[in-house]
């Protein structure tokens, strides 16, 4: 029995896909900052752990606790749209820490034993906007291209170790708590010189009736990855992600 382990799994595509692996019978690990198993269907094979991926001891507690681990999903992340001028300091390195530095952290502490082992796959959860330069996203589309920039170096760097590394880029999505959590952050609505743009930028956010992105198609992305050592490098999650990733080109 295989085993993935799952970071951000309170909700969202974290969540799903950690649904999605227990429905074919693997073992789950799921994390989360504030772990709740009653989210989950219960299972044996289920195995819920608290990880805050911006505490060092947090990492090394859930990852001695999850045992051997075949698949590791890099799904935990947040987003603050705001001006960049009125983005505090603060929450720049927040972003970082999160969506950049701790997912290299949990990497760092979980390949040792897939090197060891010559066997494991690496998925980060990143997101489309890296396809297209957006305005209110700048800080955090950084943090997610810097997590594909790395990704991308470290797939001839593994591969003599068995190691494959993929990433899954989502669209947009309604479905989950990410608009909700980013919208918590959100700054300059009221701001003499940005107010304006932001509520006009939002506005047409909002009225787009496009295809969008299901946490389905994120768990289906990330299933690919772990199980087919014939996907790309990067793939795209959703019918927006797509479209935006063909044109990039």
């Amino acid at each position: 029995m295989k085993t993935v382990l799952i970071t951000g799994c309170s909700s969202g595509f974290g969540l799903e896909t950690a649904r999605y692996f227990l429905e074919r019978d693997w073992r789950v690990v799921a994390t989360m900052r504030t772990p709740r198993a009653d989210i989950l269907p219960t299972s044996s094979r289920l195995l819920v752990l608290q990880l805050d991926v911006t505490d060092p001891q947090s990492i090394r507690n859930a990852i001695e606790a999850a045992g051997p681990i075949d698949v590791l999903v890099n799904n935990a992340g947040f987003g603050a749209p705001a001006p960049f001028e009125l983005t505090s300091m603060e929450t720049v390195r927040g972003l970082f820490e999160t969506n950049t530095f701790g997912t290299i952290a949990v990497m760092q502490a979980v390949l040792p034993q897939m090197r060891e082992r010559k066997s494991g796959v690496i998925i980060n959860v990143t997101s489309s906007v890296t396809f297209k330069p957006l305005p209110l996203v700048g800080i955090y589309r950084a943090s997610k291209a810097a997590v594909n920039a790395f990704s991308e170096s470290l797939v001839s760097e593994l591969a003599p170790f068995g190691v494959r590394v993929h990433l899954v880029l989502p669209g947009s999505s309604g479905e989950t708590r990410f608009r909700e959590t980013a919208g918590s952050h959100l700054r300059g609505l009221d701001d003499k010189a940005y107010g304006a743009f932001m509520r006009e930028t939002i506005a047409r956010m909002r009225e787009s009736t496009g295809a969008g992105t299901n946490a389905k198609d994120v768990a289906d992305a990330v299933w690919r990855a772990a199980t087919d050592p014939s996907s790309a490098l990067s793939i795209p999650a959703g019918a927006d992600a797509m479209q935006w990733a063909a044109e990039a080109g």
